[in-house]
């Protein structure tokens, strides 16, 4: 609901505050006195692009605000724009001479679309010469599923198609992926073949290389272990000259302590010697020719120095993880085929929910079709608009969409004798403004409906007609808040508030102000919408009447 709206320096406006309820506000005035103005100030709120204009004061800035009361329902969209909720929403536009535009929700400035996002659920403005929102499909099916409470099962079929939908391209990218990825997973198991060969993670090619290296020299490792044992255990080798040297200095070791360390340090010498000519010996005895070993040995290592080079990686690790990753490559190959194959199976699923609540809608929007045409033309008759005729074409179609697989139209003929036509068509201004009128009735009844702002949609009627749209008006303003522009009386006194637009003059500047009339005020607006400049005492007796 709109509880309020501030407008500074637009146009004939220098400033206005004003406050709204619940209910029928009428806004009446002069021609010219500033009535199409309010409305152009208010469109700036519902996020319509500058028109830098309309400042008054190029010195000074322009500033619509407006303040809604929001239910729950709102809070969702708040957070993932990440905006402050507040069941009190402040909407502010402003406008410089300078060419600046901004706008902000609760003071976070925002962009046009958020705006509009969010103000295009908040209030809704219909002229008389308005025709577009009639002839949207979205709109006839509203209607239809508001008159036959099918609203929930109509967001169900959508919500469903729209995960239909979000499936078939997760799908359709998944398989367009695959198909991409086939040639490569050919290429990726002849990888994994050939380096798999190597059992990587059973054979130590560092070790086989030192095997190699052993083998493939085995007379020079001979002669150098020989070399060893006769340097150190020959007559006069290294370990006969240390024990001589020890001896001999053993004789004055106890003389100095320094010495006697000397003496201990030799024999440990003695002792490492000792255990490599043993060490040597051994591996000596080990070594044995063996053509066999090393044949294979240049096999497996010529193999695996190919596969190494071939990759352009140094060490067996860089390989063993390469290897891995070829694994899991394979791995989420198979894991997209189960997933296209969740998704199909998902979609499967689905379809037959779409299928089953699809032909639920049909029935219910079928059985209603009926009552909600012969609801129409009783409030058109209540219009004097009695010899209409209305018929809801609702048809199935092969494919099914968020509609349920269902094509609608309204078609319509305000007169006898006359073939019935699409209604955007077969109706003028003022016939198609008593109809939307009462479509807005219809749907006001049965669901929740954003403020609705009427602009002069009375304009092509009078006298009965006009009292008869009052009535309607008011009726439609216990289910939710409506604004009426109006230049008739009888529409007017139907009004829960009654608000008037003026024009003055000063300093040479032209004004327009706005302002709520207490019941005597509204008496003599009334009475001037009666009888003119010259308001009289049947004048004002009429306007009570009207009123009452």
């Amino acid at each position: 609901m709109l509880k309020s709206l501030s407008v500074q320096n637009f146009a004939l406006i220098e400033h206005v505050s004003l406050q709204f309820h619940d209910g029928l506000h009428v806004i009446t005035g002069e021609t010219g006195s500033g009535k199409s103005i309010l409305l152009g100030a208010l469109n700036l709120i519902l996020g319509e692009r500058s028109d830098f204009s309309v400042i008054r004061n190029p010195e000074k800035k322009t500033i619509v605000e407006a303040v809604f009361l929001l239910n729950e329902s709102f809070k969702n969209w708040f957070v993932q724009e990440d905006i402050d909720w507040e069941p009190e929403a402040v909407i502010r536009r402003e406008i410089t001479s300078q060419g600046k535009s901004r706008s902000f929700i609760n003071d976070t400035p925002v962009q046009l679309n958020q705006l509009k996002e969010l103000t295009e659920q908040l209030v809704y403005i219909h002229s008389q010469h308005e025709t577009l929102e009639i002839k949207k499909t979205s709109f006839q099916f509203d209607l239809l599923d508001s008159y036959g409470d099918s609203l929930d099962l109509a967001q169900k079929v959508s919500a469903i198609y729209s995960q239909i939908s979000r499936l078939k391209v997760t799908k359709e990218k998944l398989e367009s992926s695959r198909s991409a990825q086939l040639q490569e997973l050919d290429y990726i198991r002849f990888q994994l073949n050939e380096i798999g060969q190597l059992n990587l993670d059973q054979v130590d090619y560092a070790a086989l290389e030192n095997d190699f290296n052993k083998l493939s020299q085995l007379d020079d490792l001979k002669e150098a272990y020989s070399a060893i044992m006769n340097a150190i255990d020959q007559e006069g080798g290294a370990a006969d000259l240390l024990r001589r040297l020890k001896t001999h200095i053993d004789k004055w070791k106890n003389a100095d302590a320094d010495l006697n360390t000397i003496s201990g340090r030799l024999q440990d010498l003695i002792a490492e010697l000792q255990d490599i000519s043993r060490d040597s010996d051994r591996q000596l005895n080990q070594l044995e020719g063996d053509p066999e070993s090393l044949f294979r040995l240049t096999e497996s290592l010529d193999e695996y120095n190919k596969i190494l080079k071939k990759h352009h990686f140094s060490t067996q690790e860089e390989l063993s993880a390469y290897f891995n990753t070829l694994e899991s490559k394979l791995e989420e190959s198979d894991s997209s085929d189960e997933r296209i194959a969740q998704l199909t199976s998902e979609i499967g699923e689905k379809e037959q929910e779409l299928v089953r609540f699809s032909s639920e809608l049909f029935e219910k929007r079928s059985k209603v079709i009926a009552k909600l045409e012969g609801y129409l033309l009783e409030l058109l008759t209540e219009m004097k608009m009695e010899h209409s005729r209305f018929q809801i074409v609702l048809t199935k179609t092969e494919k099914l969409d968020a509609n349920g697989g269902m094509t609608i139209q309204i078609l319509f003929s305000a007169n006898k004798g006359l073939e019935l036509k699409p209604i955007e068509k077969a109706a003028s201004g003022g016939e198609l403004s008593r109809v939307m009128l009462a479509i807005q009735l219809v749907m006001s009844e049965k669901k929740s409906l954003p403020t609705l702002i009427l602009d002069e949609i009375d304009t092509g009627v009078s006298g009965e007609v006009a009292l008869r749209m009052g009535k309607l008006l008011k009726q439609m303003g216990k289910h939710l808040q409506v604004f009426a522009i109006t230049h008739l009386p009888q529409v007017a006194a139907k009004g829960d508030y009654h608000f008037e637009v003026s024009k003055s003059h000063e300093n040479s500047q032209t004004i327009s102000e706005i302002h709520q009339l207490n019941e005597t005020e509204r008496i003599e607006a009334l009475a001037k919408l009666i009888s003119g400049e010259q308001v009289t005492d049947l004048a004002r007796s009429s306007a009570i009447e009207l009123m009452n």
